[in-house]
């Protein structure tokens, strides 16, 4: 996959809140590293640099847990998810991974990976997680396999 793992399961974890949040839902950490087959410890990384990015809303309390606001959840694209836990270099770095790589000096994978770059960041630009989450909530999709 082009994500590092914590993108991954960062995605993973939005989509499944986003879910939530859809029915007015908030959900625990445990809760949600269990859902998205991810060590509790690591999650809450992934969940506090979401946090920190605005992408992710946490509240403390009997009531508390992670959820996505009304208006965040309508505006929300993965791209924000890619770019707050991975930053921009899917869209921008090299397919084998060098450090100098560009259309003056190309690697030998440079045309064809710049059109799966530009593809895949079509896709993450334009995909509304809302989109997504109403998927999982009809069953058309799934997180994890039974």
């Amino acid at each position: 996959m082009m994500f590092s793992k914590s993108c991954e399961y960062g995605l993973r974890a939005v989509l499944f809140i986003a879910k939530n949040s859809v029915n007015n839902t908030k959900v625990g950490l445990v809760e949600i590293a269990k859902e998205i087959d991810s060590p509790s410890a690591f999650t809450a990384k992934i969940l506090q640099q979401l946090t920190k990015a605005g992408l992710i809303e946490s509240s403390k309390g009997p009531q508390g847990g992670f959820f996505i606001s009304k208006t965040e959840l309508n505006e929300l694209r993965l791209a924000s998810v890619v770019e707050a836990l991975d930053g921009s270099k899917v869209f921008e770095g090299c397919g084998l991974g060098l450090s100098q790589c560009d259309d003056q000096y190309p690697c030998p994978m440079h045309n064809e990976f710049l059109k799966v770059r530009t593809e895949l960041k079509q896709m993450l630009t334009t995909t509304k997680v809302l989109e997504l989450a109403t998927q999982l909530n009809d069953g058309e999709t799934w997180l994890k396999r039974i």
